[in-house]
């Protein structure tokens, strides 16, 4: 942030545009007298020459209103137009204009002030001052909703960081790309070595390099001690290259370190103290610093959760499908076993008093709450599937729990009542894939009826009745099976029909052969139930 933007008290550079060279010449010599600097331009056209061609672009204007070419109110129009100058404060000065209704016009086409001529020097200057004093304001602000807006980018790369090296350019890059200079982080692996990972600044390209794994403390000594939490320094020059000789940054260091858990290894990030002088640089940092040292904390953690959640995740889905007369089932699921986190996809097959009830659904999300959600709702509804009440009756209830334990939780789910005599299926699906109906004369379609997710509060429609003549196969899938990225979902499920329909006519073997074609390389979890009605 330049110095102009830092502090109010700084002189502008000032235009001034006045056809009177005695008024001009006045009105330059007192701002130059205040510590300003002038630009003077004679008429409009010269003066929006002026803003066209100038290296440094002045922060205010002041100008008559009588002008020999345009008048004041419209120069002041096109530099209001302008969008590389739209935010110049304009000062209007006139002798000859100086009713209320002249006042009223040149404020509402675009002036910031108007002072009526002749026009004391120390209300000149503090008009002057007060116009600056509100644009600088807003360029701070404006300033500061960039960085906001950085940081939160930055953040949103190193929380995305799925190794370690993706971690250490994510830290060096997010700080460089937030202060807009070189930056250097350092971090310890989970192998024990220290990285000393540099950046020449915005777009260059990171490097890094093994440093000793006690310098991490000595570094954090400086600002958190054996403490918690994210704090930030300056270190100075010669201390720092004492520390780290072959880092790239030759001057006074402002640095962030923060450790998420006592006994941790701190994480450090370090900037040029010239580019992070103000509080609002600093505070900015220290929070990089804070979301970095929490995303390392889950990298860490990310190989141990990995097998215990996949554990977890298997102690919320059915250890066995039902044996039911004249009905064969077969099921498939395979949790994302590229990520650490377990996701919210389920299914169920029950005997109810109204006959077998297939169920398959997903809680929006991967996480430990997810899969959570996902075992409280399977367990809701067998407790409801018990009691008799129809397929959208259940999604009403389970709509009812979600609102009252989760809220703001979306689920997907899909239920299949097949009745008894097993010549008659009943669908209630909230927002989840289509079931796909597979006739034993070789007629395949998906029933497409389907109401609101559950979580959003909004009514579910009756269950759609269909005709299930013997042999017909039903198959429940969650979107983990077909979603392709970069395809069209219709052209997958699509596919997908096609190949179910021409696929084996033994349930199992189907299944296995849906997943060969279709579960491969996969980055969401799978789950696939099947029904044949003899």
């Amino acid at each position: 942030m330049t110095e102009a933007l830092l502090r109010d008290s700084v002189p502008a550079l000032i235009l001034v545009i006045d056809d009177d060279a005695t008024n001009r010449y006045i009105l330059s010599s007192w701002l130059t007298r205040a510590g300003h600097t002038v630009l003077e331009a004679s008429d409009g056209a010269e003066g929006l020459a002026v803003l066209a061609t100038a290296g440094a672009l002045p922060e205010a204007a002041i100008i008559d209103v009588r002008l020999p070419d345009m008048s004041g109110f419209e120069a002041c129009e096109r530099i209001k137009r302008n969008p590389r100058t739209a935010g110049m404060p304009v000062i209007h000065i006139s002798a000859s204009f100086i009713t209320p209704d002249d006042h009223t016009e040149g404020l509402q086409r675009g002036a910031d002030a108007y002072l009526d001529q002749p026009v004391d020097p120390d209300e000149l200057l503090a008009t002057v001052t007060a116009a600056l004093r509100y644009t600088r304001a807003r360029r701070r602000a404006e300033h500061l909703a960039r960085q906001l807006t950085t940081l939160n980018r930055a953040t949103l790369e190193v929380y995305r960081a799925i190794g370690f090296h993706s971690f250490a350019a994510a830290a060096a890059n997010g700080a460089a790309d937030l202060m807009a200079a070189p930056a250097t982080a350092l971090f310890l692996s989970p192998e024990g070595q220290a990285v000393h990972t540099m950046t020449g600044g915005p777009k260059s390209i990171p490097r890094s390099l093994p440093v000793r794994a006690e310098l991490l403390d000595q570094l954090a000594s400086h600002a958190l001690g054996t403490g918690t939490g994210a704090e930030v320094t300056l270190v100075p020059r010669a201390q720092w290259q004492a520390l780290l000789p072959r880092d790239h940054i030759k001057s006074d260091i402002v640095m962030a370190v923060a450790r998420t858990k006592r006994g941790r290894p701190p994480i450090c990030i370090a900037v040029p103290d010239h580019t992070a002088g103000g509080d609002d640089d600093r505070e900015l940092l220290r929070q990089l610093a804070g979301a970095c040292a929490l995303s390392l904390e889950a990298l860490r953690s990310y190989n141990e959760e990995h097998s215990l959640n996949l554990a977890l995740q298997k102690t919320f889905l059915p250890d066995r499908l039902p044996q039911v007369a004249g009905t064969k089932l077969a099921v498939r699921y395979l949790p994302a076993s590229a990520h650490a986190e377990i996701g919210g996809d389920f299914y169920e097959a029950l005997s109810s008093p109204q006959g077998l009830l297939l169920a398959i659904g997903d809680v929006v999300g991967h996480s430990l709450v997810a899969a959570t959600v996902m075992g409280e709702i399977r367990h809701a509804l067998r407790a409801y599937a018990l009691e008799a009440h129809p397929p959208h009756r259940i999604l009403e209830r389970l709509e009812a729990l979600l609102a009252h334990t989760r809220p703001g939780l979306t689920v997907t789910v899909c239920l299949v009542l097949i009745d008894n005599d097993r010549r008659h299926a009943h669908v209630a699906n909230a927002g989840h894939m289509p079931p796909l109906l597979l006739g034993d004369d070789g007629h395949t379609r998906y029933l497409q009826q389907h109401g609101p997710l559950l979580g959003l509060g909004l009514p579910h429609p009756p269950a759609t009745t269909v005709s299930t003549p013997q042999g017909t196969r039903i198959v429940l899938i969650t979107d983990g099976l077909v979603e392709v990225r970069s395809e069209d979902l219709d052209n997958s499920l699509e596919a997908f029909r096609v190949a179910a329909g021409t696929g084996p006519a033994d349930l199992d073997a189907l299944c296995d052969a849906l997943l060969e074609n279709f579960g491969q390389d996969k980055d969401d979890d799978i789950a696939l139930l099947a029904a044949r009605l003899d």
